[in-house]
């Protein structure tokens, strides 16, 4: 029985064969990997970026259609730019002009004027479609990371996840014209905050290495959690299972409140590429409940070899 049970639905898709999507995997995984392109080939630099840094992300690319995958990659390379400054830079006041030149860029972008950068360049062919206010709103959650790392309560947590993760699927429905669908926004929102918690969770054992530890102190308190313990004992530390079994309940429960907002039907076509980000986060779950929600277990920081194929599954059935 599935320790999840205790606390949501478990998570199935179902069954269908074709094997020209699983092809455009193998193709694309080779294709280019050796030119980084830049200044001369925006795109081709976002895509590069993506691939190296966000392999899920690369491998979602897929799904979408192509004549808007060099924009779906001009923001994942945003999000992942974004996402990497506090880890590239040695000092807060340098992390904060970086954010500062990306608030300062989607304003000279949205003016007709970006920045000779790569991403920059690339995300000019958004702008008839995409809000300006959903990238700055990613910029200002980063901002306020990094005045105060850590979460007080879970709720702040949450509000984060919606401010980066979801924030992030809002623009690829608003690049696929779906943004006026308040269905598809509340699904959108609900894996969003999944998303962020398993990318929390994942990150444990790094995070830990480094004597940092996001969980939020309203739930280390109620489990116990030292963090001097977890920092020297890792999965060993007393309470942190525990920690990590709640937050991996609340990621779940968040992603079967987006599959039932669909009523057990098939996910509609248009808005299926959005919806499949959840296939990542569902695929890290049940391997952490393989292992008994021991996050720093070794496998679990290994590639799912089986994901390309997991992600080509949920697309034939339309299902997460």
């Amino acid at each position: 029985m599935s320790a999840f049970r205790s606390c949501s639905r478990s998570i199935r898709p179902k069954m269908a064969s074709n094997s020209k999507f699983l092809r455009q995997f193998a193709f694309r995984m080779i294709a280019n990997r050796s030119n980084t392109g830049g200044n001369d080939d925006p795109a081709l630099f976002c895509q590069d970026l993506v691939r190296k840094h966000d392999y899920e992300g690369y491998l979602n690319s897929f799904t979408f259609p192509s004549r808007v995958r060099n924009e779906y990659f001009a923001l994942k390379a945003f999000n992942t730019e974004l996402a990497m400054i506090p880890e590239v830079t040695s000092q807060s006041t340098i992390a904060q002009m970086r954010l500062q030149f990306w608030r300062d860029s989607v304003k000279a972008i949205y003016e007709g004027n970006p920045p000779q950068q790569p991403i920059a360049l690339s995300l000019r062919s958004l702008t008839p479609v995409v809000p300006a206010y959903h990238l700055l709103r990613i910029i200002d959650a980063r901002v306020s990371e990094l005045k105060r790392p850590g979460f007080v309560s879970v709720d702040d947590l949450t509000s984060h996840a919606e401010s980066t993760s979801s924030t992030l699927l809002y623009t690829l429905l608003s690049l696929l014209s779906l943004s006026s669908s308040s269905l598809y926004s509340h699904a959108a929102s609900h894996i969003g905050i999944a998303n962020s918690l398993a990318i929390l969770l994942r990150a444990l054992p790094f995070q830990a290495s480094k004597r940092r530890l996001f969980l939020p102190a309203e739930l280390t308190a109620k489990r116990g959690v030292n963090h001097e313990e977890v920092f020297r004992q890792g999965g060993n530390a007393k309470g942190i299972s525990d920690a990590v079994y709640e937050l991996a309940c609340m990621a779940n429960e968040h992603i079967n409140t987006a599959r039932g907002m669909f009523q057990g039907q098939r996910l509609p076509l248009e808005a299926l590429p959005v919806l499949l980000t959840a296939v990542p986060t569902i695929s890290y779950l049940k391997r952490l409940e393989s292992y008994d929600f021991h996050a720093f277990e070794p496998k679990l920081q290994v590639r799912d070899w089986k994901l390309p194929y997991k992600l080509w599954m949920a697309r034939m059935r339309q299902t997460i």
